[in-house]
């Protein structure tokens, strides 16, 4: 994907998930004042991740879906889609009340197609969930959908660790419309890996489970740039990922996950998957 900078969360973003619990602690109890304290939480998380550059409101073509109550708060179905012919240059995913609000940040390369996203997040708490997307000509423009879910973040990554690392590392690919050259397609990509953030409990043991997730991931296509994620302790267990791009031609499709401990995992795809 080139020189692209890894994901690194502003001290000042770090300082507002600390004191975030605390803070939505002593909210007012009315619907007035709560959503008072988004504002204010969205607010800060802007100035974290964007500084003093404007956002502008994208919500008549930047569309974001997530269930308004989620039935696992582990599991979080959340679908991104860009209508019309906007140039994206990558899109932030923001979970405000999780303890690190900045999920993922997706950049798309030539062969990248950014109209439609969809991914598996936990959430902590109930929370607006943002996305931003950044258009080649450096704006920025949000859309939000607010979630209720809770104790994402601390629920199991599995029955126990030792299932939870199971194939770690497994990639598996599926590709969702037939091939055509110089046409969308979509794809699934799926992977093993539990993602422990740190919150999670052993039962056993009653100790936590020590960090390790997924920090990047990067797809190619016969070398040509087609999507990076910097990711975070948001991302799911075994996480799947659908996104678009456009093959000019028949060839391969290249996978390459990288978590906090250095471990690398990859894998490649025909395009067309072989017949069988």
């Amino acid at each position: 994907m080139g020189m692209i900078r890894a994901l690194l969360i502003p001290a000042a973003l770090l300082a507002l998930s600390t004191g975030w619990g605390l803070n939505a602690a002593h909210a007012a109890d009315s619907p007035d004042g709560e959503e008072a304290e988004r504002a204010e939480r969205w607010k800060e998380l802007q100035h974290a991740l964007f500084g003093d550059r404007k956002i502008q409101d994208g919500s008549a073509w930047l569309g974001i879906e997530a269930p308004a109550r989620a039935l696992d708060a582990a599991l979080v179905p959340v679908s991104l889609t860009v209508k019309g012919d906007q140039a994206i240059k990558g899109i932030y995913l923001v979970i405000d009340n999780n303890p690190g609000p900045l999920a993922g940040h997706f950049i798309f390369g030539p062969q990248g197609d950014p109209r439609s996203l969809k991914l598996r997040v936990r959430v902590n708490a109930y929370t607006y969930v943002h996305a931003v997307a950044e258009t080649r000509d450096n704006q920025l423009f949000s859309a939000a959908r607010f979630v209720k879910a809770a104790g994402g973040c601390s629920a199991p990554a599995g029955a126990d660790e030792q299932q939870a690392m199971q194939d770690i590392g497994h990639i598996k690919l599926r590709l969702m419309q037939p091939f055509a050259a110089g046409k969308p397609m979509e794809a699934q990509l799926m992977i093993r890996h539990p993602n422990f953030n740190g919150m999670q409990m052993n039962q056993a043991t009653r100790l936590y489970t020590p960090a390790m997730f997924i920090r990047t991931i990067d797809v190619s296509y016969n070398g040509a740039p087609v999507m990076h994620l910097d990711s975070d302790i948001s991302l799911s267990s075994d996480p799947v990922i659908s996104f678009g791009f456009i093959p000019p031609q028949k060839g391969q499709l290249k996978v390459l996950v990288r978590d906090t401990k250095d471990s690398t995992f990859g894998q490649s795809f025909d395009v067309p998957a072989p017949a069988g």
